[in-house]
């Protein structure tokens, strides 16, 4: 069986008891980063065979673990911290096992930007999960572009060196906004800074940062700044009929048809 294992993303007591059953129990564990990985491993006396799988070499590394599988062997995936494929390495492994017909499992646990979006206190009954911008400012002003109208909150991953960049790029984009940054999650010195786009983020930058960016504000029609009877020539000189071209004015301004008919008669 192969298993994709959730790690700590900071706290190392935050592991589930079946990740360390399924790590004590591996053949062999595929990780990003065997130095990093280790220190996890030597924490709860797990001794094991590891390979890496990282962005660089992860289809290599799909072919030995679908090799290891079908050899009847107990494989488990891991990322340096967090979920394996959220924002780290493995979309590529799963995909390959779904083409071989091999299945895998997951073991769940901990996930920084869910917890960062429960830290920010911001608005979670909906969300959009982003992950980490593109390098180049061209490619990630596009990005944000296809966000700019979500009315949710927005969740980014971000390297400490590439947060004011990014926030700047957010302002560009989105305008002023509200948001927050949180980081050393589940560690000693936790943080949700709340601060807004325009004023940027204060201080120096340690650590990952989950930034949350709250959505658009819903805007109002336009066209009600119109007077009733240029609203209603509107979408008369759209091709509507005169009758469709009142029912939708006055869907717009929220008011009967017949409230606006009078402002239609010469027309």
């Amino acid at each position: 069986m192969i298993s994709f294992v959730a790690t700590p993303i900071g706290n190392l007591k935050d592991i589930s008891l079946r990740a360390i059953e399924a790590l004590k129990g591996a053949d062999v564990i595929f990780c990003e980063d065997t130095r990093h990985s280790i220190k996890l491993l030597n924490a709860y006396d797990i001794k094991k065979p590891l390979q890496a799988c990282h962005k660089f070499n992860e289809r290599e590394a799909a072919q030995r673990i679908i090799e290891a599988a079908k050899e009847g062997k107990e494989v488990a995936v891991i990322s340096d911290a967090g979920m394996p494929v959220i924002s780290d390495p493995g979309n590529i492994v799963c995909a390959q096992l779904k083409e071989a017909g091999i299945s895998y499992t997951v073991i769940p646990g901990a996930n920084a930007f869910l917890s960062a979006l429960v830290l920010s206190a911001m608005p979670a009954d909906r969300f959009a999960f982003i992950g980490f911008l593109p390098d180049k400012a061209g490619a990630k002003k596009q990005l944000l572009t296809k966000y700019k109208d979500l009315d949710m909150t927005l969740c980014f991953h971000c390297a400490p060196q590439d947060v004011d960049r990014d926030i700047c790029a957010m302002y560009s984009v989105f305008g002023d906004r509200c948001a927050c940054a949180v980081r050393e999650i589940t560690k000693i010195h936790e943080q949700a800074i709340p601060f807004t786009l325009s004023r940027g983020l204060e201080g120096e930058k340690r650590g990952e940062y989950v930034l949350l960016v709250e959505g658009a504000k819903e805007r109002g029609n336009e066209l009600n700044s119109l007077s009733e009877k240029e609203h209603i020539l509107h979408y008369m000189r759209g091709g509507m009929d005169k009758k469709d071209a009142i029912k939708q004015a006055a869907k717009d301004r929220g008011v009967s048809k017949s409230d606006l008919y009078k402002y239609s008669i010469d027309l």
